[in-house]
């Protein structure tokens, strides 16, 4: 049993051994097979009124379905009109396609797609699928580890639909369309040597983030650096900020403080 959860340590620290993990994305791998995820996303940004924080919840329940297919389900709530209330949902899969390993280190592909829905007043020409927008994204992640370092890249096409129970998408048509993509690095920094799955596992990592529409030519790119701590191989921290390096596509609000709770059950199924 302890050779079990020894390895499902070096599965979450990102290690040589095992695979990476990322605060912002997500890498081509997936979470063990038969595992079952928790997690509790809050992000808090200066309110596009100037008065206060606006603050957005997100649960989410992942589920390792195989080796090569993953599965997220998220639920979006907002505090944008003074308090907080539910806005939607998505439905997140990814299929690990390709996979490359060696010797500490490995290359992997996926592909994935995601499908949102929400009733939030579209405000920004930023198309956004984690709250914001109803719509749908289809794209690929590549990612390569060697020793402690891993690199990830993503690319993909997405298109918003209007919204619920709204007069519609506030924009003409052909705007419904964007490019997002996205570069992360990561590094274990903690432990320098494993000996037992009750050692603290810190990850350093930065990620950037952007999206152009295709028809206005409009882009933002956003950095975000993080820390990510693990706790006995199951209990994970992240600690976030993401701000704008370009932003063309306006957006109420562009820096986010990011805290995220999430508590892993592995073999969860037989």
């Amino acid at each position: 049993m302890k050779q079990v959860v020894f390895g499902c340590v070096l599965f979450l620290s990102g290690s040589a051994y095992a695979q990476e993990l990322f605060v912002y994305t997500e890498p081509a791998s997936n979470v063990p097979a038969r595992s079952l995820g928790f997690r509790l996303t809050q992000q808090f940004a200066a309110s596009s009124s100037g008065n206060g924080v606006d603050y957005q919840l997100v649960p989410e329940i992942v589920w390792g379905a195989s080796a090569k297919w993953m599965l997220h389900v998220e639920g979006f709530a907002n505090s944008r009109n003074g308090s907080l209330k539910p806005e939607g949902g998505s439905l997140f899969i990814k299929y690990r396609f390709l996979s490359h390993d060696d010797i500490h280190r490995h290359f992997r592909m996926a592909f994935y797609s995601r499908w949102a829905y929400s009733s939030a007043a579209i405000i920004q020409p930023a198309i956004d699928l984690n709250g914001m927008n109803s719509g749908y994204e289809a794209g690929t992640i590549a990612t390569k580890l060697i020793n402690r370092m891993a690199v990830s890249g993503s690319a993909s096409w997405i298109h918003a639909l209007n919204n619920c129970n709204k007069a519609g998408f506030i924009f003409p048509g052909s705007y419904r369309d964007a490019l997002g993509y996205s570069l992360s690095a990561g590094r274990l920094m903690l432990p320098k040597e494993y000996d037992n799955y009750e050692q603290l596992n810190m990850n350093w990592m930065i990620e950037f983030l952007g999206q152009t529409n295709l028809e206005s030519g409009d882009s933002y790119i956003d950095m975000a650096p993080s820390l990510q701590f693990i706790i006995k191989s199951r209990f994970r921290i992240d600690l976030g900020y993401r701000f704008p390096l370009v932003n063309q596509l306006n957006r109420p609000a562009s820096r986010f403080f990011l805290f995220r709770l999430e508590y892993n059950i592995f073999n969860a199924f037989k």
